[in-house]
């Protein structure tokens, strides 16, 4: 075990990570050592951020303790600590359940850890100015943005607003200055992420600032790709589409969640918006942004969910051609409007053929769409390198969650910097180019 060392552990969504580095770069100015998802954990102190949105993974984050609380037992960890979703909603049964844990954190209050832990033993504290805001995680070019937590939506499947509570966005200037000392350390692409991104500023002042908030990061200097995570339909607010096409270093790129089409669904999931304006949200998008690509999250098997339905969200995406889309099998999660109001009725083999189904329609329009771009020369940044090629993104690429443009390591790249690529060929998941 190395003294001062702490062996941090993030699971679940990108919003947990963002925790997870505020909170390293904050026990590094006391004297410890932080490390990231080791492969091989070496520190005297661990620290497990979980995630509890669905049944997979809160079971995930709970073998994750276990595994810890066995090191711990077995005499290869001082100290074991819980943070995040999880232990924000289950404190009670986890502290009864897995009692070699030091002490759980909720989603709000873990940087108590930063007090109850204090200054690292015979180390040399930093000041407050000499590191930067947070500890990436992330490759130092990119990282991502929390402008606000919550969630006042309530859909009648989704634990979230049980866990984290009512929206509440972050002061703007607060934003941009995080922001601004980023792009001093050398980050140049910022993925910006809340629960719901289009309510930003809501609890402020009643009003919606999110375009006017886009606006203010994009004419930073040194911000040279803005990319959208995680809005919602309902209310869209369409001057955010004003801001993406007017500005070029804000991504054509939107992750809106639209989990179904059917009003018969829709009305049952607590959407609060319909099939005819749902359709009339994508197609107005895509006129007011030009080759916007489009990802959204679906979702099969919600309780009375008919053959008829499915139908419908299959045809839907078929002529909808989502650029990127990804979709998931209901899971009922106690608490929330239908697990309490709703049987789980749909059978778990129908659920698992509707979301075959679902994504072998969405994967042959993946691949036409892919292909459509073997030819041109786009704009690439590059991740990593991976044996003999150099990792890249689009603009149109999110991190970690879409395809990745494949160049042979023909010459030297830079890691972080940008390349004109020609598209040679693509496949379903990736696409390969040249730099030119």
């Amino acid at each position: 075990m190395k003294k001062n060392h702490i062996d941090f552990i993030t699971m679940g969504c990108s919003k947990n990570l963002v925790d997870s580095e505020s909170l390293m770069r904050r026990l590094e100015s006391n004297g410890y050592h932080c490390t990231h998802d080791p492969k091989h954990p070496s520190g005297e102190i661990a620290v497990i951020n979980t995630c509890g949105f669905i049944g997979d993974a809160k079971e995930e984050s709970v073998n994750m303790i276990l595994e810890y609380a066995q090191r711990k037992q077995q005499g290869k960890l001082s100290r074991l600590y819980v943070m995040g979703c999880l232990s924000q909603r289950y404190l009670d049964d986890l502290e009864a359940e897995i009692p070699e844990v030091d002490k759980y954190y909720g989603k709000f209050n873990f940087n108590q850890l930063i007090a109850d832990l204090g200054p690292a033993e015979g180390s040399v504290l930093a000041g407050p100015d000499s590191l930067p805001v947070r500890h990436l995680t992330t490759p130092h070019h990119y990282a991502y943005v929390k402008i606000a937590e919550g969630c006042d939506r309530r859909c009648a499947y989704c634990a979230i607003p049980l866990i984290t509570g009512k929206h509440h966005s972050r002061p703007k200037q607060e934003i941009l200055d995080e922001i601004r000392s980023l792009v001093a350390g050398g980050t140049c692409e910022f993925q910006i992420i809340e629960q719901e991104l289009t309510y930003y500023g809501v609890h402020i002042d009643g009003k919606r600032h999110i375009a006017d908030l886009i606006e203010d990061i994009a004419n930073i200097n040194g911000v040279k790709w803005i990319r959208l995570h995680y809005a919602y339909p309902n209310q869209f607010p369409m001057e955010l589409l004003d801001v993406m096409a007017r500005h070029d270093n804000v991504c054509k790129y939107l992750d809106i969640a639209l989990q179904h089409i059917s009003d018969h669904m829709l009305e049952r999931m607590h959407r609060h918006v319909s099939k005819q304006e749902t359709i009339d949200l994508v197609k107005a998008i895509r006129q007011r942004v030009p080759g916007i690509h489009l990802r959204t999250t679906l979702m099969v098997g919600f309780p009375g969910e008919t053959d008829e339905d499915f139908n419908e969200l299959v045809e839907f995406v078929r002529l909808a051609r989502f650029e990127r889309m990804g979709a998931f099998a209901y899971s009922e999660e106690e608490g929330t409007y239908s697990a309490q109001h709703y049987a789980d009725d749909v059978a778990p083999e129908v659920k698992e053929q509707r979301l075959a189904q679902l994504m072998a329609v969405q994967q042959d329009i993946s691949e036409e769409i892919e292909a459509a771009k073997v030819g041109r020369v786009m704009q690439v940044i590059i991740d990593r390198k991976e044996g003999g090629y150099y990792i890249g993104r689009t603009e149109f690429c999110s991190p970690e969650v879409d395809p990745e443009v494949l160049i042979r390591a023909l010459r030297p790249l830079r890691v972080g910097r940008f390349y004109q690529v020609r598209i040679t060929d693509s496949d379903e998941f990736d696409l390969y180019g040249e730099v030119v």
